[in-house]
């Protein structure tokens, strides 16, 4: 089924106020990911709840059977969740009516105990199969699978979480148990099957499309799978374009040969999945022939067509959001990718750090011991959560894009340590590494050397490092910075010293112009 064709049924099904009919007993299944608390829509129209409302709601007029998953990490990334720690995101996830929910590793934020207090008024079912809660906050609140019946058919949904090894910091995931994923996930899916007499198994996943530090991703899955027929990802942010036969490909055969969907949005909530089944054919055809799309969000339907009830509620946290988004405070030369592993944005950011721990340091004057000299800086890409566009920035901008509780801290670590952390940001397309700094790496991106202030690192040198607390701790999968020694750390969220740090260069008459070169750079060779 094309969009035009979805879309035209859909209105069809609105204009007539009665389910659209059709011949064979179908499901659908609707669904989102990483949607990051992007409450309203960016600013050309793309995303925002109310319009993801009025295409939920128009499906579930056109269809008889609807369920609708989310697989996680529909917090953190904008001003929202910053000010009202999940008032908004929880509440409106009951009101959009999802059926199955699964937890991302954001979700965890803000510690268990917050969590478990929103997740006793989620209405959805829970499932976690993988994490094991025993003994924490959150022991009772979450089923390894639910079966789901729709047209005489039984459904089972499994829920499948993301390893939080160097990426959950301890202290928010304490006590909790991580079990296997390709293990625990074909031992329910088997059980559904063979036990349980599931005609179809789908497992809602936060592992991710993307191989990162050889954790197992929704492919690894599907391939060693032999129950498993189709797979709703999220974590990587991955677009899994429908009839996608490349890099990220929807359709992947499992340990028997036989297909598995794999499907998953991208972020921010600015596509819905839609995948239809036909249950009275269930026998006769394979999840590669199931109807799998993306629907675009955007500002199709007028405003008369949007929820009432979901705009009221939305009303008074939007006016505080809003009164911080037209207050400039800088202007930016460039458009910033938040997701370029290896550009501008990884490059100011990282600079930011070095500038920002050199002038402690300078503060410091020696005192206590404290070194003179900052060597490096260092900035996960995983914390920049918005793009920076070219012209004015505003105070709103910079908090959304840096939302998190982390601290600034300056650490020393030995260059072995650094040099290992830079090995998997190496692997990963990059870091973010301040300007007197190149990572030299092979065409299959292999760590080479390490390069500061033209001087290949030293191994057994120690240097001192600004970052931080999260890097600082050894996540992000960057475990080598976790081996050094904490110096000096930060009372302040780092989006304080972050404005601190704008407001300087604009009262310099400055502009925010990072340098757009590549810092992990391939070696040359001269023949």
């Amino acid at each position: 089924m094309n969009h035009r064709h979805f879309l035209l049924k859909a209105a069809a099904a609105i204009m007539l106020s009665v389910p659209f009919a059709t011949g064979a007993e179908d499901l659908v299944i609707l669904h989102t990911n990483d949607t990051h608390s992007l409450i309203d829509p960016d600013k050309d129209g793309r995303g925002g709840v109310l319009q993801r409302k009025a295409i939920i709601d128009s499906v579930r007029k056109a269809e008889k059977n609807v369920i609708l998953v989310d697989a996680g990490d529909m917090v953190q990334g904008t001003l929202y969740f910053k000010y009202f720690k999940g008032d908004v995101e929880y509440p409106l996830m009951n009101m959009l009516g999802y059926d199955i929910r699964i937890l991302g590793n954001h979700e965890f934020d803000n510690g268990m105990k917050e969590l478990a207090k929103r997740y006793k008024d989620v209405k959805a079912h829970r499932l976690s199969a993988n994490y094991d809660f025993s003994g924490t906050e959150l022991q009772g609140m979450f089923d390894p699978y639910v079966i789901k019946k729709a047209g005489g058919k039984r459904i089972g949904f499994i829920g499948i979480n993301v390893d939080p090894e160097s990426l959950i910091s301890k202290e928010n995931i304490e006590g909790v148990k991580f079990k296997d994923v390709i293990k625990t996930a074909n031992e329910t899916a088997a059980f559904l099957k063979d036990k349980k007499k599931c005609d179809l198994v789908v497992v809602v996943s936060h592992i991710g499309a993307v191989k990162e530090n050889d954790k197992a991703t929704d492919y690894d899955l599907a391939k060693a799978s032999r129950d498993i027929d189709i797979i709703i990802g999220g974590h990587s942010h991955t677009v899994i374009e429908p009839g996608n036969k490349g890099k990220y490909p929807s359709v992947v055969e499992n340990a028997a040969g036989r297909p598995v969907l794999i499907a998953q949005t991208g972020k921010y909530g600015k596509k819905l999945g839609y995948i239809k089944i036909d249950l009275d054919a269930l026998k006769k055809t394979t999840p590669a022939q199931f109807d799998y799309e993306l629907i675009d969000i955007t500002d199709r339907f007028p405003a008369d067509r949007l929820d009432k009830s979901i705009k009221g509620f939305i009303a008074p946290y939007k006016h505080m959001v809003d009164s911080v988004n037209n207050r400039v405070i800088g202007r930016s030369l460039h458009d910033l990718d938040s997701d370029d592993r290896n550009g501008g944005y990884a490059n100011w950011a990282a600079d930011y750090a070095r500038w920002f721990g050199q002038l402690v340091l300078d503060s410091i004057n020696g005192r206590d011991g404290m070194p003179q000299r900052l060597d490096i800086g260092v900035m996960n890409v995983g914390g920049i959560r918005q793009n920076m566009p070219k012209g004015d920035v505003t105070e709103s901008q910079i908090l959304a894009t840096f939302p998190f509780a982390n601290h600034m801290v300056i650490t020393a670590v030995k260059g072995a340590d650094i040099m290992d952390a830079l090995k998997v940001a190496a692997k990963k397309g990059g870091e973010g590494i301040s300007g007197n700094v190149r990572v030299v790496v092979d065409k299959d991106h292999n760590l080479k050397r390490v390069v500061v202030d033209g001087r290949e690192m030293d191994p057994e040198k120690t240097y001192t490092v600004a970052t931080i607390d999260y890097v600082a701790a050894g996540n992000d999968d960057l475990a080598g910075f976790g081996r050094g020694k904490l110096l000096w750390r930060d009372n302040a969220e780092m989006a304080v010293p972050m404005m601190r740090y704008i407001n300087h260069l604009t009262g310099l008459g400055l502009p925010i112009a990072p340098d757009m070169t590549g810092r992990f750079q391939e070696e040359i060779t001269i023949p």
